[in-house]
């Protein structure tokens, strides 16, 4: 199978400020991936991207065998995207923004209606349908936005920090809304600072530091026999206690 998504030199920066230095990087079709990195890594750069939301200085991006930038009507539907800080039209009501993100995706109103249903009822949205979105919490926003992205039945799911302010029980459903997708043949792209949640559920990895990725393959490869938050500190760094704290202690 060709791969779902390919970086290739990908390559950022921001007047002086190098974000991302030359990402190379393979993303099997059917594969649950993460990328982790610290702050400051380049992994919301990379991510915006590999999906047409931020322009490359250098490099190309396939989805599916389709150039991102050169075919991006026949790339970008295959595309579902929750980016980091997403800005929703938040007048609308729950039910309104989802059945809007289908309607732009070329679904028929009737379609879109009953995938929205769906979709409201497997993220445990349905009492807040009718709600606006500006009245929604961090988690409860992350979650439509979640909606929104899934909404045309996308083949490739770039999600940055789609776990991030949602609370345990919805981040269950989350998992499995995500691990049914990946074993129906989709395949998702997750950022997360959470090592643990990316140890359960991926089942590859790349770790970026400094804008290149330091190590990246099979869960297992990647953790080389330790832990993946070990592996992370060996290749990212440790960050030493320079300053004398004792102004904090009590006594």
């Amino acid at each position: 199978m060709e791969p779902a998504l390919v970086l290739t030199g990908l390559q950022k920066s921001f007047g002086a400020t190098v974000a991302v230095a030359g990402i190379d990087l393979e993303i099997p079709q059917g594969s649950f991936y993460g990328m982790v990195g610290p702050n400051g890594a380049g992994k919301t750069t990379t991510l915006s991207m590999a999906t047409g939301l931020l322009t490359p200085d250098h490099g190309i991006v396939h989805v599916h065998g389709i150039d991102l930038w050169e075919r991006p009507d026949e790339a970008k539907p295959l595309l579902g995207v929750l980016p980091d800080g997403l800005h929703t039209f938040d007048r609308l009501t729950g039910a309104e923004l989802i059945s809007y993100a289908g309607l732009l995706r070329g679904l028929t109103p009737d379609e879109a209606r009953r995938r929205r249903d769906d979709l409201l009822a497997a993220l445990d949205l349905e009492s807040a349908g009718r709600t606006l979105v500006t009245d929604y919490s961090a988690g409860m926003k992350k979650k439509v936005a979640l909606a929104c992205a899934l909404v045309h039945a996308p083949r490739v799911l770039v999600l940055d920090e789609p776990f991030e302010a949602v609370d345990p029980v919805s981040a269950g459903a989350i998992r499995r809304i995500l691990l049914m997708f990946v074993e129906d043949g989709g395949t998702v792209i997750m950022s997360s600072h959470v090592m643990a949640l990316v140890e359960r559920l991926c089942d590859r990895v790349a770790i970026v530091g400094s804008g290149r990725v330091l190590a990246e393959g099979t869960l297992d490869e990647v953790r080389a026999g330790r832990d993946l938050e070990d592996r992370f500190v060996e290749l990212v760094g440790d960050v030493e206690d320079q300053r004398d704290l004792s102004w904090l202690r009590r006594s």
